[in-house]
């Protein structure tokens, strides 16, 4: 659970705290805090230098005093057990005055604007701050067997604390926000991006850590469970269940033969020694903390319980009062009157499988609201915290999506640089480029490992923003989804997926030896470029194959249900693209796939669905299906020519009218009360301009008595 450290790059900066001969762990609780508290004193001091100083040796607190520490283990024990006592004595608030210094510190803004080249030095002091935060937040936010009741609490406290806006009236999230628009707008090139990202995904990982978030929690499990069910996680052997090892190898071929234009010869081109069918296999799970319980047998068949949704019933009605009777009832779906008995029983089993989304009851809710706001009242909102993130987000919400964007463009493998492009590396450029071998190994192994975890947070962050806006309003969810087509994210994605993704699955940036805290405890190796050039022994990078389904995820999410954006998968000729992600054999990515590939197979031809069986065949063993679901056969009327533009701008309509609706206070619409009593109205006190009473009988012969009053159209008028 700690192993994001290492990705934060924690094991720099770091810094002892001389302690006058005594070792920290040796101090009372009171001696400790008593010193925290001088600590705390000392970050209000005016010297930077001295500051910065005493900043690294909270730093240190925060990692686990390993200077005395012999295990990893300990380490760990004491990070946690400083953090908690940081957070109680108050070091996170004053942090928190320190960053908004250095965020509004326009001198080093303007100083980094005009530098030509920008590396590490120029973000020391944020670096060591936003370190600390983050070591704060992880660690409080992970909650372990044996916390104290004061641990507990003190969790539930911080998560209060970030997610309300005690901070310049707005929550933190925003401000971490702030701080990525700004970077991105080449206002501040010398903020450290990936501390941020890191730190702002983590902040909302907590926060919104509530009764919601176990729906999600539920969902996950229950994805997890069908994914098992289908291929045991503990041997992930793809979504296949065919006599062949890989089904899809054909259809790749047939592909490769079909549509010449749509593959990039860079990338099937390349001999992939891990595709072999090697199947990704998850780290070893650590020791059962329980007595393991007996495996749970399921049942053969479709691994996951079809749903229907009313619209699907009524449509179903409707067509069958056309054929058999000659009229229609309109949203009927009681009346049977007519039909004959088949009918009765599709339309029973229909009901049974009737599902009833969040989303469906809260656009109703909506239309309510909208349509009899008298009858209805004022709406009472619930001030969750994913409330008030849209709240304070709203004004800038399609900066903040761009900025994360364009960021997940930089740091993407398939992008190439450009002059006008952002620097994202910024905070891992040395003042001094290498000069010899290993040391040029060491940063290019340096710079994509940055690039990974910048694009792992980006897309975990995306996908947390999309699931918590929707649990909280469809509406606020359907916002963000749309600024998120219209910044061309699913183009993006697609770009992001179209190169060998075996290779990035595989890739090898990380250097074991200097991971947290293992550099600190045990002895360090000497590097060697083959060393170097070996990598860990992991076949697999969890990172990548991690932001790989988090994109996938997030296309899934912004696609569903809107046939314009399902139009642009298939114009995006993303059938290829996504068809060499399933190479991957992993259960959860595949499943992904095969989604967005189910979703526009209607749209991609008879050849095609022809030329790819056994794609077919997984999508039908292996994602939910709609009982009514012409998917496979394209004569589903949601495959007809389509208005997308307008589809669109209907959905932008519902969304203005419940942000207006709902955050506009000050709205002038026609159910505004008015006055209608004379006297009170004449009785009315109105600000006039001071030189008013200058030119006021020129007022009144200009507005009043030159003006002729045409009584006779007055009356008519009534």
């Amino acid at each position: 659970m700690f192993y994001q450290y290492s990705e934060g790059g924690l094991y720099s900066n770091l810094h002892s705290v001389p302690l006058k001969g005594r070792r920290w762990m040796e101090l009372s609780m009171e001696e400790q805090r008593a010193y925290v508290m001088r600590l705390l004193d000392a970050l209000e001091v005016t010297d930077r230098d001295k500051r910065l100083k005493v900043a690294r040796a909270i730093l240190y607190l925060a990692q686990g005093v390993f200077d005395e520490c012999d295990t990893e283990t300990d380490v760990l024990y004491w990070s946690r057990h400083n953090v908690f006592l940081l957070y109680d004595m108050g070091i996170f608030t004053a942090l928190l005055e320190l960053l908004s210094m250095e965020i509004d510190n326009n001198q080093a803004c303007s100083s980094a604007v005009r530098k030509p080249a920008i590396s590490l030095a120029d973000s020391t002091e944020l670096r060591v701050l936003l370190s600390i935060m983050y070591l704060m937040v992880e660690t409080i936010r992970v909650e372990m067997e044996g916390d104290s009741p004061e641990r507990k609490a003190a969790r539930e406290a911080f998560k209060t604390e970030l997610g309300s806006p005690l901070y310049n009236g707005e929550p933190f999230a925003l401000l971490l926000f702030t701080m990525v628009t700004k970077f991105c707008s080449m206002n501040a090139p010398h903020f450290p991006m990936k501390k941020v990202l890191l730190l702002l995904w983590k902040t909302i990982l907590l926060f919104q850590t509530s009764m919601n978030f176990f729906l999600l929690l539920n969902a996950k499990e229950d994805i997890l469970k069908n994914v098992g069910n289908q291929t045991p996680l503990v041997k992930q052997d793809s979504l296949d269940t065919y006599n062949e090892r890989d089904p899809f190898k054909n259809d790749d071929a047939r592909d490769e033969e079909d549509d010449p234009e749509d593959v990039d010869s860079g990338i099937e081109g390349e001999v992939d020694p891990l595709d072999r069918d090697v199947i990704i296999q998850p780290p070893p799970p650590p020791p059962p903390l329980r007595p393991p319980t007996e495996r749970v047998s399921f049942p053969k068949g479709l691994p996951w319980a079809p749903k229907v949704r009313e619209k699907d019933i009524e449509h179903f009605l409707e067509t069958s009062r056309n054929k058999f009777i000659g009229f229609t009832l309109g949203n009927d779906i009681d009346t049977l009157v007519g039909l004959p008995r088949p009918i009765h029983e599709s339309v029973k089993t229909l009901k049974q499988h009737k599902y009833v989304s969040i989303a469906e009851v809260q656009i109703k809710r909506e239309e309510e609201l909208q349509q009899c706001p008298m009858t209805m009242g004022e709406e009472e909102v619930e001030e969750t915290p994913a409330e008030i993130l849209y709240l304070g987000m709203l004004p800038s919400l399609s900066q903040y999506v761009i900025a994360l964007l364009k960021l997940l463009l930089a740091a993407a493998p398939t992008s190439k640089a450009k002059t006008d492009s952002i620097n994202i590396l910024a905070d891992v450029l040395p003042e001094e480029m290498p000069i010899t071998v290993l040391q040029s190994m060491k940063l290019g192994i340096d710079v994509n490992r940055h690039k990974e975890i910048i694009v792992k947070a980006i897309s975990a962050l995306l996908l947390l923003l999309l699931k918590h806006f929707k649990l909280n309003h469809i509406y606020q969810f359907e916002y963000v989804a749309q600024h998120l087509v219209f910044a061309n994210c699913i183009p993006l994605i697609l770009k992001f997926f179209n190169q060998n993704i075996m290779s990035y699955i595989s890739a090898k940036n990380s250097i074991c030896a200097l991971d947290y805290p293992h550099c600190v405890v045990h002895e360090m190796p000497e590097l060697t470029a083959e060393s170097l050039e070996a990598g860990d022994s992991n076949q697999f990078c969890w990172r990548n194959l991690f932001s790989c389904i988090n994109l996938l995820r997030i296309l899934n999410k912004i696609t569903k249900w809107k046939h314009s954006r399902t139009m642009m998968l298939v114009v995006f000729k993303s059938a290829p693209i996504l068809k060499r992600a399933l190479k991957v054999k992993q259960a959860m990515m595949q499943l992904y796939v095969l989604k967005l590939l189910k979703i526009q197979t209607k749209y991609l031809g008879r050849q095609w669905r022809k030329s790819n069986m056994k794609t077919m065949s997984a999508i039908y063993q292996k994602v939910r299906h709609r009982l009514n679901d012409d998917w496979a056969y394209g004569n589903d009327i949601d495959a007809r020519p389509w208005d997308f533009q307008a589809e669109e701008c209907a959905l932008r309509e519902c969304i203005e009218k419940f942000n207006t609706r709902r955050y506009d206070k000050n709205q002038n619409t026609e159910f505004t009360p008015v006055d209608n009593c004379l006297q009170s109205v004449l009785g009315q006190r109105v600000d006039l301009p001071e030189d008013f009473h200058y030119s006021y009988e020129m007022w009144l012969e200009r507005e009043v008595f030159s003006q002729p009053i045409q009584w006779e159209g007055l009356l008519q008028a009534q």
